[in-house]
């Protein structure tokens, strides 16, 4: 596969709480150099980066990050805010204490209010699987499908560890036929890129290969 096809599905993503908007634009440009699926950043740029990139680059944000235990109305406003101000993609993070208390449907009605509030645009559903057992992984592909959103994401990045090839293959062996894999977190390489894809995700997010890709001879073969 050329490593062109892997970054057409990356996220590549800024999210540290140092982000300047100097380093911003530059995850902007490279984001629309290497043509990447979308460019995540802190909904603090969201308006900024969306009037930069004049419509030639899908800009993702983070909702309710990275504990996810925000308010349903809170995080309903903060998706609402980011699509006012430019955002194409909503990644949020669900309520994980709720999932250990087994309060199913607030999760649920919580994600449907989300995405309610995206308006058609596409919302992620992040459910930091390192945290999680096998049990709540599979139960959250149930409610992340019946809420209707259009990905399910394994991790913030901000946790005890990111993505796994083994939480891919059980994401995709457990949510409905319309809902989508995002990987995030620790994807270090293109070779570990592609075993993602191989095992169904449709979606990464990372930084470091555009890092990679500049590092090498400027693109060379790109």
């Amino acid at each position: 596969m050329e490593k062109k096809d892997v970054l057409k599905i990356v996220d590549h993503t800024l999210l540290t709480q140092t982000a300047t908007w100097d380093e911003i634009r530059q995850i902007l440009d490279d984001a629309m150099n290497y043509e990447t699926a979308s460019a995540c950043i802190p909904a603090a740029y969201v308006k900024q980066a969306a009037e930069y990139v004049e419509g030639k680059l899908p800009i993702c944000t983070v909702i309710g990050f990275p504990n996810g235990y925000h308010t349903t109305a809170v995080k309903v406003f903060e998706t609402k805010d980011a699509i006012a101000n430019g955002a194409d993609e909503i990644d949020m993070v669900i309520n994980i204490g709720y999932l250990k208390d087994k309060r199913y449907q607030e999760i649920e009605d919580e994600i449907r209010q989300i995405h309610e509030a995206c308006g058609g645009k596409i919302l992620k559903v992040i459910i930091e699987t390192c945290l999680l057992t096998e049990e709540e992984k599979i139960k959250m592909c149930e409610i992340v499908t019946n809420a209707g959103a259009e990905y399910i994401k394994t991790s913030t990045g901000f946790s005890t560890s990111g993505a796994t090839f083994a939480d891919v293959e059980l994401m995709r062996n457990h949510i409905g036929k319309d809902v989508k894999v995002k990987a995030a977190g620790g994807i270090s390489s293109f070779d570990d890129a592609e075993e993602f894809m191989r095992l169904g995700a449709d979606r990464l997010g990372t930084s470091r290969l555009v890092k990679i890709m500049k590092n090498t001879d400027s693109g060379a073969g790109y």
